[in-house]
């Protein structure tokens, strides 16, 4: 690289300036004070660790967003993190040990190798909060409404949630005798909703007749509540894991709609993010204009059992970043300011104290420095007028 390129950083990566700095920390504020008054509590895991705790349940996927490298204490595999839900999970499971449910809540960065989407961000500023020690749809519903709290509170109102489950398909699958191979390939036809390739995986496979159709009329089963019924009739004749995981779904539906009657809800039995992490429901969000999820999770019970602490858990994430792109708000973000002469008179002091304690953003001038207060970016400036330290505008 020459000289002339060295401030250049790696696609992908994006440092903030002011005063979009502000407008991001201000934002972080508001989210964690939110979550803060439902009862979520802090958390702040590392930003590397071993790599098997940051991969623990969370399938190939995040493997290859995983940046990776080896601790020269140990001589063991290392990560940074790419999503810290697992980092939370690990908190959960064995430093807190809790009996009791717990909410847990995070903020910061996360690095990938990859960005997503065209031109996207490969280190999001990941926020979001994890529920565990519950199994009942309860817990699933308030996740769902506070990510739907959380866009509120950040002027993004206008939404639609994409509801899933991948206890339908997973079940479905296992009835069918597939193997991880066969799985894996019906699961990203799915994904894609390929119709002729899914007919194609599903003859090649060991399937019946009625257990290929049932797997294959999850590309279908996409709309409004009244997909819910259709999925019923579609998938009559399934065992009792199918069925229960349909029930658990529409109970969700139901719930959610008699408290967020204002809130688009769109069902698809073929929604499967994250199916190698996930365990149940499963949701994303979305803004008009907009091709990606602006947040996702769902529930993925017992992915703290290798840490020694089984729980039920389910939650959510969001980059902050993508947030505060979309909030449609106005903030004052002026960068107002008194300026201050370089003068060590106790006075003066005094009133620059007593003016910050008020708020007020106050630069002391440097001596010899370039610019005056119009320079720096002040509109008022402190002056001596009969004894006493007064401000005037510039």
């Amino acid at each position: 690289m020459s000289n002339k390129d060295q401030w250049l950083l790696p696609e992908g990566i994006e440092e903030v300036l002011p005063p979009e700095a502000w407008r991001l920390e201000r934002a972080r504020r508001e989210i964690l004070d939110l979550f803060s008054g439902w009862g979520f509590e802090l958390i702040m895991p590392p930003f590397i660790e071993y790599l098997e705790s940051l991969l623990t349940g969370t399938g190939n996927d995040l493997d290859l967003q995983t940046f990776k490298l080896t601790d020269q204490l140990t001589g063991r595999l290392m990560g940074v993190r790419a999503d810290m839900t697992p980092q939370a999970a690990r908190i959960d499971a064995h430093p807190l040990k809790r009996d009791v449910p717990s909410r847990l809540c995070y903020t910061g960065t996360v690095l990938r190798t990859r960005p997503d989407g065209f031109a996207g961000t490969r280190s999001p500023l990941q926020v979001g909060a994890e529920l565990f020690g519950h199994a009942g749809i309860e817990s699933d519903v308030e996740i769902l409404n506070l990510v739907l709290e959380s866009l509120s509170a950040m002027g993004i109102t206008k939404v639609h949630m994409d509801l899933g489950h991948v206890g339908i398909f997973r079940a479905l699958a296992a009835e069918a005798g597939l193997d991880d191979q066969q799985e894996t390939a019906l699961f990203d036809a799915l994904q894609r909703k390929a119709s002729s390739e899914i007919t194609e995986l599903l003859v090649a496979s060991r399937a019946t007749g009625e257990q290929a159709r049932r797997l294959a009329c999850l590309a279908e089963l996409n709309g409004g509540y009244e997909i819910l019924e259709s999925a019923r009739e579609s998938l009559a004749g399934a065992g009792n894991e199918v069925m229960a995981a349909l029930d658990n779904l529409c109970a969700i539906a139901d719930a959610m709609r008699r408290s967020r009657a204002d809130t688009v809800l769109f069902y698809d039995l073929a929604e499967l993010r994250g199916y190698n992490f996930h365990t149940g429901m499963v949701f994303a969000v979305f803004v008009p204009g907009r091709g990606q999820e602006i947040a996702r999770g769902g529930r993925y019970n017992d992915i703290g059992k290798v840490f020694g602490g089984a729980r039920p858990a389910t939650g959510f994430s969001m980059d902050l970043k993508t947030l505060v792109d979309l909030d449609t708000r106005e903030y004052d973000l002026s960068d107002d300011a008194i300026f201050s002469p370089a003068d060590s008179d106790p006075a003066l002091i005094d009133t620059v104290r007593a003016l910050r304690a008020a708020g007020e953003r106050v630069l002391f001038e440097l001596p010899g420095q370039n610019g005056d207060a119009a320079a720096m970016g002040c509109d008022r400036v402190i002056v001596h007028e009969d004894g006493a330290w007064v401000v005037k505008p510039v």
